[in-house]
């Protein structure tokens, strides 16, 4: 029996009644619930998916509503997966939606993504990403991938078989993760606000090929997307990786394996120093602070420091000389970039430190 909320699905040549059946037999778990996670949420639960798993541990934030649509004024504060889940049952209620506020690692992985036919990479870093395709690689669950950069995206179809059999996965593409500096994510970088809706719509797009079986999906391709001169390219994907490529060759590998410091996100050289610990010691002598926001962000530092922002530090690290160095940024992200490339530069022996929490949870703590 068709249902009506489908009938341009039923309607539309080559996908018909049997398309939407294969659609609402599917399970597909979104890991994040951002910028990419948002359209392709909405768009899966608009086309009648009929299982949803979303995984988020992050809140709503002012500064996700210029791309997070799905959110507005009054989320600000609340779990991403939990209001994501509470909306969309709304747009369909026809369909089966889970979700977890937690965040993804290498001792839940496997269990969280055993039971879904399909995988949406909707995530913004590097540790998340190497993560599941280690995962999806292992449990043999074909990943859709998506990712942004300020003014351009990437989507690519992973760890699913092309006519010859071949496999590629995130590796393929990146056997070794970058650094911090060199591929910031969009808190140091920027993002145009309607990227990760566009890219995230062709995100959606692909998990709906792949389901279905219709159309020509981006196995063992990547394709960009820029959209200030409207560019897109589709390039094949190698199936070579790195000799010196370290991944695990098992699920107990998997569940043992550091992500965070096989990407180099964090440090046992780096310290993170709460607010009330900073407010301590941030006039000591031999203490400097640096400041790696832009100048005109707000509120601005009142004690004495250095201000760097982060796309100047390797031109100036020569200016930071005392024993014990805390750099400082919004939230504490930047500061830690900051932290490990400053470690990886210098030999100097100092005491290298981040706010953690940044000069949000600074200014939460000198308010209370």
């Amino acid at each position: 029996m068709q249902n009506e909320r489908y009938s341009r699905h039923y309607a539309l040549p080559g996908f018909g009644e049997l398309g939407q059946q294969k659609l609402q037999a599917a399970r597909v778990l979104v890991v994040g619930a951002g910028g990419l996670g948002c359209p392709v949420l909405q768009y899966l639960t608009a086309a009648g998916v009929g299982t949803l798993g979303i995984i988020d541990h992050d809140h709503v934030d002012l500064s996700n509503l210029h791309r997070q649509v799905l959110y507005d004024t009054n989320d600000i504060g609340r779990a991403k997966a939990e209001v994501a889940a509470g909306k969309l049952k709304q747009q369909n209620p026809e369909i089966e939606i889970h979700y977890w506020v937690e965040q993804l690692h290498s001792n839940n992985v496997a269990d969280l993504i055993r039971s879904y036919d399909l995988i949406m990479d909707c995530t913004d870093n590097f540790a998340a990403r190497y993560l599941l395709c280690d995962a999806c690689r292992l449990l043999d669950k074909p990943l859709v991938f998506a990712a942004i950069y300020q003014y351009e995206g990437q989507i690519a179809a992973f760890n699913v078989a092309d006519k010859e059999g071949i496999k590629t996965n995130y590796r393929h593409l990146f056997p070794t993760p970058p650094t911090s500096l060199e591929a910031p994510d969009c808190n140091v970088a920027g993002v145009l606000g309607v990227l990760p809706g566009m890219i995230g719509i062709l995100q959606a797009t692909e998990a709906i090929k792949l389901l279905t079986g219709i159309g020509t999906a981006l196995i063992n391709k990547l394709m960009t997307v820029n959209m200030l001169d409207n560019s897109s390219y589709i390039f094949e994907i190698p199936l070579t990786t790195s000799p010196e490529t370290i991944y695990p060759q098992t699920l107990a590998e998997l569940s043992a394996f550091n992500y965070e410091q096989y990407c180099a996100s964090e440090s046992q050289f780096i310290q993170a120093i709460a607010a009330k610990e900073f407010v301590e010691i941030w006039s000591a002598a031999d203490v400097v602070l640096v400041d790696v926001r832009d100048p005109n962000e707000l509120p601005r530092l009142s004690q004495p420091h250095l201000s760097i922002p982060l796309s100047t530090l390797p031109a100036q690290i020569k200016n930071i000389h005392n024993t014990r160095v805390i750099f400082i940024c919004q939230s504490g992200k930047r500061s830690l970039i900051a932290a490990q490339y400053f470690y990886e530069q210098t030999d100097a022996g100092q005491q290298i430190f981040h706010l953690d929490g940044g000069m949000i949870a600074l200014e939460n703590y000198l308010n209370d």
